[in-house]
């Protein structure tokens, strides 16, 4: 006796399909929306974007033979670059304290933010294929992305360690600063991520729009030059509201130069302070809320 399979075809949302649709909804039927952001236990969602994010990194440099040392190759040609721009050609850092990890670290940090928030715009049309067919918490797929992005970072901070170290930085207790800027960061990073993953599903503008942005936001970031080299004070307040500034001048202060100004002094003081900080809380709340209200219907508007 045989049987016999029949696959069964995709939808697809011809112009046809959608007035169908349109027409049902106005006669008083509903189109029944797809699963949410949080679907099911916090622990299925810790092992989902575990297992999203960590296998994304592992395929990265699946079959290369050279592994995850491709990971440092791009920073570490614009670190050269800029090293030499920045004190040979145009000196305004030569003078600044162990500059070169200070840049490197700094470059770092910066391709942490580009590649999470960047990889974020096109996740959701990316997992498409997971989208229309699992039902499972639709945050998992930038949320992924930044675990991805986190994983790349830990790989190039021991670059950045080994670097410190052959530049004979002291290792001072305020290093341990760095733990609480980078949660700081990432919650912005993560709110931004989700915003733009959001977004992008209705709006595909959204790519190109945050390619300029991402790319005036470096150069905006007091990485290749001292924040103090800007003569106007109040443009230096203006350029620490960015919180990518507020990690790198605090990294400065905590790592590499205890004599140069914290990120507080740099905006300042604490009440300054409330506005980058109140950025990135406000980022973060923004980006949860508009991809909750997106994510159910992510599928049909793919």
């Amino acid at each position: 006796m045989s049987t016999e399979t029949t696959d069964v075809p995709e939808r697809v949302e011809t112009p046809e399909v959608k007035d169908a649709v349109e027409r049902i909804k106005a006669a008083g039927g509903q189109r029944i929306p797809g699963p949410g952001a949080f679907v099911g236990t916090v622990r299925r969602m810790a092992n989902l974007t575990w297992t999203l994010g960590f296998l994304e990194f592992r395929l990265k440099f699946f079959g290369a033979v050279l592994g995850y040392l491709w990971q440092l190759v791009r920073p570490a040609m614009f670190f050269g670059v800029y090293y030499v721009l920045f004190t040979e050609i145009v000196p305004v850092s030569r003078d600044v304290k162990y500059f070169a990890p200070l840049l490197l670290f700094g470059i770092m940090m910066y391709q942490f933010f580009g590649d999470a928030t960047g990889g974020a715009v096109r996740a959701v049309p990316a997992a498409e294929g997971l989208v229309r067919k699992i039902h499972f918490p639709r945050i998992v797929i930038p949320v992924s992305v930044v675990l991805t992005a986190l994983l790349n970072l830990a790989v190039n901070l021991v670059a950045v360690l080994v670097f410190i170290a052959l530049s004979q930085v002291p290792l001072r207790w305020s290093w341990l600063e760095f733990f609480p800027v980078l949660a700081m960061l990432t919650v912005f990073v993560l709110g931004l991520s989700l915003l733009l993953s959001a977004l992008f599903v209705r709006f595909r503008d959204i790519a190109p729009i945050w390619e300029v942005v991402s790319l005036a936001l470096f150069y905006g970031t007091p990485i290749l030059y001292p924040i103090d080299t800007i003569d106007s004070r109040g443009l230096q307040q203006v350029v620490m509201c960015n919180p990518l500034a507020v990690m790198q001048q605090q990294m400065r202060h905590s790592i590499f130069d205890p004599s140069a100004d914290s990120a507080v002094q740099a905006i300042g003081g604490w009440t300054m302070m409330l506005i980058p900080l109140g950025m990135t809380v406000g980022t973060f709340v923004l980006g949860l809320w508009v991809y909750s209200r997106i994510a159910p219907h992510v599928a049909e508007e793919l």
